[in-house]
């Protein structure tokens, strides 16, 4: 039983899916672009019946109560304090995090500023930062499955290319690898006014002012062999970038889009790494 939550904080408030009982082991799940928290549905149900109290966010952007114009307002460190004020409003001193895709970024980079305030770590898709940014230098690969990031920075451009035609470029990407009723309701969130430009603007915030280190909390990276935006060399220098106990898990012939394109498989990992917490 998945019911809708609101997460009041002081930078508006998130809307969210959640399940399971109000004392069980908290779980956050973050998101990735150009989805919601409805990527996590089949993930937040299995833990809620599992007595965890898993809980899926709309992040910033793609709540409509927080909404900023200024890509400025997407950097990381702000991305990473709405991870901390949402799990202060739902009173958890720890949690477990799980992030794919642009909410994986998010979760390393919580992992690294906030260490005791997570129990366990699992990543989707994403590489560790460090290890993203050595490839992207050092590896034509992985330069050439960058390069999306450069062009969805132009404004509007990219916002008009992509909603035209009955939005197919914002379809495409998800190379039916996913249920069709999903992509409609992804696509009908990011039409709203306002909608795609904020979730584009994560793209747009800019570099980290700082820089990332090594992540020592208890740490699972799931990678997929059909991934088209991250090849194996960030997927493999990860394990480098981690230095408390490290699980990596490697999923063939499925795409970026995990936790709805293998569901179970994926949902049966997160649920034992947890369990060797």
């Amino acid at each position: 039983m998945i019911d809708q939550l609101t997460i009041p904080t002081d930078a508006g408030s998130f809307d969210a899916i959640a399940a399971g009982p109000e004392d069980g082991r908290p779980v956050l799940l973050l998101h990735g672009f150009p989805q919601a928290a409805v990527e996590w549905e089949h993930q937040v149900a299995t833990l809620g019946v599992l007595g965890y109290r898993a809980v899926a966010p709309d992040q910033r952007g793609y709540s409509p109560d927080v909404r900023p114009e200024r890509p400025a307002e997407y950097g990381i460190t702000t991305l990473v304090s709405d991870v901390i004020a949402m799990a202060d409003t739902l009173g958890w001193s720890t949690f477990d995090l799980v992030g794919h895709d642009w909410g994986g970024a998010v979760a390393w980079w919580t992992a690294d500023e906030h260490p005791d305030r997570l129990r366990s770590l699992t990543v989707v898709s994403t590489p560790h930062p460090g290890a993203l940014a050595e490839a992207m230098r050092t590896d034509e690969d992985q330069h050439l499955r960058s390069a999306y990031m450069t062009e969805w920075r132009q404004t509007p451009a990219t916002e008009r290319r992509m909603l035209a035609d009955n939005a197919k470029a914002l379809r495409d990407i998800f190379d039916r690898r996913i249920p069709p009723s999903k992509i409609d309701e992804y696509v009908q969130r990011l039409s709203e006014p306002g909608a795609l430009t904020a979730a584009l603007n994560w793209y747009r915030a800019g570099r980290p002012g700082g820089k990332i280190g090594k992540v020592s909390v208890p740490a699972m990276y799931v990678w997929s062999t059909e991934d088209v935006a991250f090849g194996s060399t960030a997927a493999l220098d990860t394990a480098n970038w981690c230095t408390g106990p490290y699980r990596f898990e490697m999923l063939e012939e499925v795409s970026h889009w995990v936790a709805e394109e293998a569901p179970e498989a994926l949902t049966s990992l997160i649920v034992e790494h947890l369990g060797s917490r």
